[in-house]
């Protein structure tokens, strides 16, 4: 990795937090959000993407009217031995491949991690610079799932190649989909002339978007005029360079192939600016600690304490934003419930009171919706002893140590 690219993932990876307590604040050192997908494509030149963070996809694409082929193998997506990934686009078809409207013109690559990395909020980043020429298309985006526009997407860059100037970030859900996407354009140098990195910072109930490090974008549920916000679990990532669509026109005779995305990096972290802060583990009564019963993010699931193994169960964000953080999901009180006793579980992060916590100095966690504390169940400290809330009362069952 050159210099610079370990220097701003350094810079990317440090994080301050404030928790302010009523009339109380309780000041956190500078954090370290946790790296939780990390590739820089290193590796000698012609050499194929990493199998274990990557999968290519093959085939062409009907619903948008792309030209392309997308191909497997390093024919269209290799990396450089310079520290890049390189997806050429090409004028060719040595396979003979049959798209939807015949015989393919143009060969490209598109690349997920879904089945090898997903996670819902942090602070998403790549580093690239653009292809030229009309009908180029490339993308870093995200999907919810195989359910589209239900499980929503995430548009961290688009570009077209008709505004060299200019891209986009949009989001689609249930209602606003496709061309009814929602979202802003960023206006800047010419995108293919030199590297710049794009990236959102996804907290919940928002999404920020920046080029170069400067927000140009802000989404909540707000901006959707009364449709679901559906950005509130694990979404996987997209790289992908495609030829010609019903959105940026097809490529004409000004167009000059080979075309080349060239990607510097991909970086995630689980903490991003808005929904951040301190992530490790929590202990309580017995220094048994926090855990997500049977690792298991489905909702609903109980969080307990066991013994500590070290394992993303157990791994906790106390958020600058309320909440606290495991799995991809929030800390919450079942049902929203006020009442001593109340089940606290996993659940959807959706910015209710029933997932706000403040940790105080004496080390309680309040939800203050309730007014109750954090409690071990019957005062024990045996493996499996569910969590629920509880009015405080400063016993040693409600006092807990966090990042």
């Amino acid at each position: 990795m050159s210099t610079s690219k370990k220097n701003r993932w350094a810079a990317l990876l440090a994080a301050s937090a404030l928790l302010l307590l009523g009339q109380q604040a309780l000041t956190m050192a500078p954090a370290e959000a946790a790296a939780t997908f990390t590739d820089d494509f290193n590796g000698p030149a012609g050499a194929a993407v990493d199998g274990s963070k990557w999968q290519l996809e093959t085939g062409d694409n009907v619903n948008n009217h792309e030209r392309q082929y997308y191909t497997s193998g390093t024919n269209n997506a290799q990396l450089d031995g310079q520290g890049h990934l390189v997806i050429t686009a090409k004028k060719e078809n040595p396979g003979n491949y049959n798209c939807w409207y015949g015989r393919c013109e143009y060969t490209s690559a598109r690349m997920n991690t879904a089945g090898k990395f997903s996670q819902a909020y942090g602070h998403f980043e790549t580093r690239m610079k653009l292809p030229r020429g009309q009908g180029m298309w490339p993308a870093f985006w995200m999907l919810g799932g195989g359910n589209w526009p239900a499980d929503g997407e995430i548009d961290v860059m688009e570009n077209v190649g008709f505004e060299p100037n200019t891209v986009h970030g949009t989001i689609h859900g249930p209602g606003y989909s496709g061309s009814g996407g929602i979202g802003a354009a960023y206006n800047g140098p010419n995108f293919s002339d030199d590297f710049h990195t794009y990236a959102v910072d996804w907290a919940p109930n928002q999404i920020k978007w920046y080029v170069d490090g400067n927000l140009y974008q802000t989404r909540t549920p707000a901006d959707l005029n009364g449709n679901r916000w559906v950005y509130d679990h694990n979404f996987f990532i997209i790289l992908n360079l495609a030829v010609g669509g019903y959105w940026p026109g097809d490529p004409n005779s000004s167009t000059q192939f080979p075309q080349q995305l060239v990607v510097d990096y991909v970086h995630v972290t689980n903490s991003s600016s808005q929904g951040g802060g301190r992530t490790g583990t929590i202990t309580g009564i017995g220094g048994k600690c926090v855990d997500v019963a049977g690792a298991n993010s489905a909702n609903g699931t109980p969080i307990q304490i066991t013994d500590c193994n070290g394992n993303a169960a157990q791994s906790w964000t106390v958020g600058t934003d309320g909440t606290i953080r495991a799995l991809g999901k929030c800390m919450d009180v079942s049902g929203a419930g006020t009442a001593d006793g109340t089940a606290v579980q996993l659940y959807d992060c959706n910015g209710t009171g029933a997932q706000q916590w403040v940790v105080t100095g004496a080390k309680d966690i309040v939800n203050p919706n309730a007014n109750k504390c954090l409690d071990a169940t019957g005062n024990s400290s045996a493996n499996g002893t569910r969590l629920q809330i509880w009015t405080c009362g400063g016993g040693a069952n409600q006092k807990w140590t966090t990042p």
